[in-house]
């Protein structure tokens, strides 16, 4: 094998373990800021959709997220489910002008909701946990669905996760959980209610983990790829040298 070849081979294995760290890089989840998980659903649906709170302190723990729902599209149908440790409240306020909902005239609606740990209870730093609220139906005149939240830790400090998406599609500096609300679907299948009764509630941590490991999995298996190359090499210089 000559020099250059040997040098093609390991030029090689150096890019295939460079790409490998990106696709690690590329999985793990973006958990600097609050977050609405999924970050989509059907116009028109009643869809399951999860506050995902990470902490970000060092030394301080979360006991309180309130999420704001929008005035200008109000949900007739909100519903919690029961989070040990945890209590949630809801506030209402009038509907201007009302809306019809199954023959039914609403004239008000859940603007704010909010979760607050018992005594004792909090999400410590490193960890997160998902807040799921079962909404509908969804605006049918917008696209996106914006839900800004405020995140209380227990040394006092509150972190307003309240900014609009920017104009220009750039993230701002504390985005407001959102979600992208596209036209219903005409296919088969369960949709509405039945889709996210079936689905359940994300997952505190199961995709993340699963997104970790078959990350690191290909980091490994690439890195030993560019190990084993070396190896080759060095073997058939010792033996026989450049021919």
């Amino acid at each position: 094998m000559s020099s250059s070849t040997r040098r093609s081979a390991l030029r090689a294995g150096t890019i295939t373990a460079v790409a490998a760290a990106a696709i690690v890089i590329s999985a793990a989840p973006a958990f600097a800021h609050v977050t609405a998980q999924p970050g989509q659903a059907e116009q028109g649906s009643y869809s399951v959709i999860s506050l995902r709170v990470p902490n970000e302190s060092d030394t301080a723990g979360t006991v309180k997220l309130e999420v704001t729902l929008p005035a200008d599209h109000p949900i007739t149908s909100v519903r919690t489910t029961p989070r040990p440790g945890w209590t949630a409240t809801m506030t209402k306020a009038p509907v201007n002008p009302p809306v019809e909902s199954h023959g039914r005239s609403i004239t008000e609606a859940v603007r704010t909701v909010t979760w607050t740990a018992d005594p004792g209870v909090r999400i410590a730093p490193g960890e997160f946990v998902d807040f799921p609220l079962s909404l509908g139906p969804l605006p049918t005149t917008t696209d996106q669905l914006v839900l800004p939240a405020v995140q209380t830790y227990d040394n006092g400090e509150v972190v307003a996760w309240d900014q609009p998406p920017a104009a220009d599609g750039s993230e701002p500096e504390r985005p407001a959980p959102s979600i992208t609300l596209t036209p219903a679907s005409d296919e088969g299948g369960p949709t509405g209610a039945a889709a996210s009764t079936a689905a359940g509630p994300p997952a505190s941590g199961s995709d993340t983990t699963a997104r970790w490991l078959g990350g690191a999995g290909l980091l490994v298996g690439a890195l030993g790829l560019g190990v084993g190359a070396g190896a080759v090499l060095r073997s058939r210089r010792t033996t026989g040298g450049d021919r």
